[in-house]
């Protein structure tokens, strides 16, 4: 295996292993925080973490063709999946949202190809939305609403189809500016909606929490909002989003052991199941995307 793709699947794995607690802390942070200041505070927070590693590496600034592009990884992974999972997870717990977040890897799938122009065969469609259809039953029947959808599993749903535009963009862009800067414009790109959100939330709902809730808020800042994608769009880069992204097959399970370890939150076999069920679906749509 080439250097370039085995460093990109290390990188890759780096990322996860940051994403994977994402779920848990956002959970605790929205237990104490209004959920839109956490989704778009930590966003803010980010921000002036990547201003100060851009005006210290002399990063040039990007032409208008990247800024446009930029735009729309703002719009998945800095607004998009903090926001409808912020908003999820007042009333879900990480567990049920570790169950949707199975599919992320077959979304991020169908955006790469579709972004890339290629004619995947009809295996890799039957098998990601096989992937989604579990998803949705399991949602159904697991839902706060028997029988039909709830308001939160949309949230959850919008999230992961959002962040995997957001990570298939993100992956190919890196590619040109770096992971790092990547996510550090994309954060400066998304200040004229985050900041204004982010006062008038703070205004209307004074954030107080306990320490837990700002620790929780400190690494979403820190970690899921701005050093976990050095490490993921820079493996995108390197090691091709098709592949890379398979990596991502092991971050539901992992946000499943965080939610039992963390937040002692019951994991049952239903989620154990739905999840195996759909990560096969995963791994199917990926493996005959590669060959298409």
């Amino acid at each position: 295996m080439p250097r370039t793709v085995t460093a990109g699947l290390l990188l890759g794995a780096l990322g996860v292993l940051a994403f994977s607690l994402s779920l848990p802390f956002t959970r605790v942070a929205v237990a104490d925080l209004d959920p839109w200041f956490v989704a778009f505070g930590r966003a803010v927070g980010a921000a002036a973490l990547a201003w100060g590693y851009l005006r210290f590496t002399g990063a040039a600034a990007p032409t208008p063709r990247q800024w446009r592009r930029l735009v729309i990884v703002a719009l998945g992974v800095v607004v998009g999946f903090p926001l409808f999972t912020s908003l999820a997870l007042t009333t879900s717990t990480s567990a049920h949202g570790a169950v949707v977040v199975t599919v992320l890897p077959a979304m991020t799938a169908i955006f790469a190809v579709l972004r890339a122009g290629e004619r995947p065969p009809a295996l890799f469609w039957l098998a990601g939305l096989g992937g989604l259809a579990v998803v949705l039953t399991f949602l159904v029947v697991s839902g706060e609403v028997h029988g039909s959808l709830t308001h939160t599993d949309l949230f959850l749903l919008v999230a992961v189809i959002l962040c995997g535009l957001g990570y298939a963009e993100g992956g190919a862009l890196s590619r040109e500016l770096g992971g790092a800067r990547t996510i550090c414009w994309a954060l400066i790109a998304a200040l004229p909606a985050t900041v204004p959100v982010t006062l008038t939330s703070a205004l209307l709902v004074p954030p107080h929490a306990g320490p837990a809730g700002w620790a929780a808020f400190g690494y979403l800042t820190a970690v899921s909002m701005f050093l976990g994608f050095f490490a993921w769009y820079a493996g995108l880069a390197r090691g091709g989003i098709a592949r890379v992204g398979q990596i991502q097959l092991i971050q539901p399970l992992l946000t499943l052991l965080w939610s039992a370890l963390l937040l002692g939150e019951e994991v049952g076999g239903a989620s154990v199941g739905a999840a195996a069920i759909v990560l096969g679906c995963v791994v199917l749509a990926q493996r005959t995307a590669a060959k298409g």
